[in-house]
């Protein structure tokens, strides 16, 4: 039982950190220059899964602003809402998934502690 507690543990941290990087992303829709984050899961031995963040290079789209210089081309966010919002739905219900899986586990272990009673 406690292999498969760890590695429903494992998966709610992974899909956390994935929610935490969609709603920085979210936030930062507006911010000029900012780079979106991307998270990537990978297996973890011996039972599990790791998150890995990293940065999208990719550039955002530009637009004319008015300084004091004249005009200049002012790089915006590379974060397409479009993009964001369903999967932070998707990450949001495979973190529920996985609450739902850690009750069975629970549930498992008691009523297994229940017939050794």
């Amino acid at each position: 039982m406690i292999p498969a507690a760890n590695s429903t543990l494992s998966g709610l941290q992974a899909y956390g950190t994935k929610i935490n990087s969609n709603a920085n992303n979210i936030a930062n829709l507006s911010t000029e220059g900012y780079k979106k984050t991307r998270v990537t899961l990978s297996e973890q031995a011996p039972q599990g899964v790791q998150a890995n963040v990293e940065t999208v290079d990719s550039p955002g789209n530009t637009r004319l602003e008015e300084t004091t210089q004249g005009q200049e081309q002012v790089e915006l966010s590379n974060v397409d809402l479009a993009e964001e919002l369903p999967e932070s739905q998707l990450n949001a219900r495979f973190y529920q998934a996985n609450l739902k899986t850690l009750d069975v586990v629970d549930e498992m272990t008691k009523n297994l502690l229940d017939i050794k009673a």
